[in-house]
């Protein structure tokens, strides 16, 4: 039995496309809504029934609002009774409404008939014979209720425990979710309108990037001097160990946008000396800055039904890049780092859109950024060494008050070949520490990326190192433990 005696009029009633203001929701009514004249402006257009209107009023509640309390909490009651308090209690939210009339954008008259068939809906005849509220009742209030991404969480926490203890080569599953975090990721904008997926390469505000190693001999100090393209640039395959971003023998780059962050993520012991070379980008890369992703936004209509579950996407996204990057101790990396592997092959083979490399926070310094390059995009080209050319370094030299640093690279032309063309043969020497290099050169066929600065290497001696930490005093209390007598 309907507690409304003209409930079924009024669910015929028809409202049409022009008495909507919200936008998606006008054009919805007006692409799908049945030709019919409005019971409101009395225009002949396309129209849903109010009974229709009352079910997508619904759905969107459902979804982005929630039914506030109509008594006060167990604080707000301690307060009420404080007869020193003068705490007055308003509920939270906004009459139901108003808050249809508002989400909407339709008129009073217009919400009043919705409001009446959603409490119709919902009517009770117990509840409302106990005084108890049902939902969309008149006197009921609604507040918009933030985005959850628990669902998000814990799928993420089934990918990372399934690539560690199921399928770590190859998961179907990881992948399917990675797509659903990652894909179309090149079109969202934080807060400020800024992209998640940056350009970075010649004349953009990112066309260099800083890389550095460290050296505890001084043959091979002198040995990157002589050809830094080939011994600073990232390893070769079977020397590439495994990091946060790459498997072992997955050769990337792993770049900082300040030489003192390069320094500090190699974590150089003092006494060492650490060659750190400035890299430009030659061509354009697409990067995603995983720094961005606490400033991601998304908005739209309550009543597109994609909403909800990209606003959910996007409370999970702000959370995720310091998931990703937060720091991982020694011991723990190789089994920690599987994840971040796995995202980052995935990024660079399968997700849509493809990149070539990731932005994300130093762990190991307070300012600056790290960039890694996907081995598509980690190719350094080659310095121009014509044939016979013979390369020398020096370190220093000795002086009366000792030795003095002095950090030069000669390169030394037979009389025949000083005007000849230049290529990139490679002598024994050059290629000393990295014996198959020279094969890895040869048999690259990826585009080159990164063109090493030969007048900005730089050598930096650690004479030691500082902490930046935090103290908490241990406190210890003894005491006698007594019999207990039943």
């Amino acid at each position: 039995m309907n507690h409304y005696d003209n409930i079924d009029e009024l669910k015929t009633k028809r409202i049409c496309f022009n008495c909507v203001s919200e936008e998606y929701l006008s054009d919805e009514i007006r692409k799908v809504g049945s030709m019919a004249q409005c019971s409101y402006c009395e225009q002949a257009a396309e129209s849903y029934s109010i009974e229709e209107m009352a079910e997508r009023v619904k759905a969107a509640f459902e979804h982005h609002y929630y039914l506030t309390s109509d008594q006060p909490n167990s604080w707000q009651s301690s307060m009420l009774a404080d007869r020193e308090s003068n705490y007055c209690w308003d509920r939270d939210g906004v009459p139901v409404l108003e808050a249809i009339e508002n989400a909407a954008e339709i008129t009073q008259e217009v919400a009043e008939d919705v409001l009446a068939v959603l409490d119709d809906m919902h009517y009770d005849f117990e509840a409302a014979k106990m005084g108890e509220e049902t939902e969309f009742s008149p006197d009921s209030y609604y507040e918009e209720r933030g985005p959850s991404d628990q669902a998000w969480q814990v799928e993420w926490g089934i990918f990372e425990r399934s690539l560690k203890t199921e399928a770590r080569f190859f998961s179907r599953s990881a992948a399917v979710h990675l797509a659903s975090v990652f894909g179309g990721i090149d079109k969202l904008k934080t807060a400020d309108g800024n992209p998640l997926v940056l350009e970075a390469g010649p004349q953009l505000k990112l066309d260099h990037l800083y890389r550095a190693r460290v050296f505890q001999s001084e043959v091979k100090l002198k040995e990157a001097l002589c050809r830094p393209d080939l011994h600073l640039c990232s390893p070769p395959i079977n020397l590439a160990s495994a990091g946060r971003m790459n498997a072992q023998g997955i050769s990337v780059f792993y770049g900082s946008s300040k030489a003192e962050v390069a320094i500090a993520e190699v974590r150089p012991p003092v006494g060492s000396s650490v060659a750190v070379a400035k890299f430009n980008i030659i061509r354009q890369l697409r990067l995603l800055d995983l720094t961005a992703l606490k400033n991601v936004r998304d908005g739209g209509s309550i009543f597109d039904p994609s909403l909800k579950e990209r606003l959910e996407r996007v409370a999970f996204l702000q959370s995720l890049g310091e998931r990703i990057t937060r720091p991982v101790m020694p011991d723990d990396e190789a089994f920690d780092y599987l994840p971040t592997q796995a995202i980052a092959d995935f990024l660079a083979t399968e997700n849509d859109p493809l990149l070539d490399g990731i932005i994300f926070r130093t762990s190991q310094s307070k300012t600056g950024l790290n960039v890694v390059l996907f081995q598509k995009a980690a190719r350094v080209e080659a310095m121009q060494v014509p044939d016979g050319m013979q390369i020398k370094a020096d370190t220093g030299y000795w002086t009366e008050e000792g030795f003095e640093p002095n950090y030069v690279v000669f390169e030394r032309l037979p009389p025949q070949l000083q005007s000849s063309t230049a290529n990139t043969k490679n002598d024994e020497f050059e290629l000393s520490l990295f014996p198959n290099r020279l094969d890895d050169i040869e048999g690259d066929t990826r585009d080159c990326t990164l063109r090493i600065d030969l007048g900005a290497v730089q050598i930096h001696q650690i004479d030691w190192v500082e902490y930046d930490f935090t103290s908490h005093q241990v406190n210890r209390h003894r005491y006698e433990l007594h019999d207990l007598k039943l």
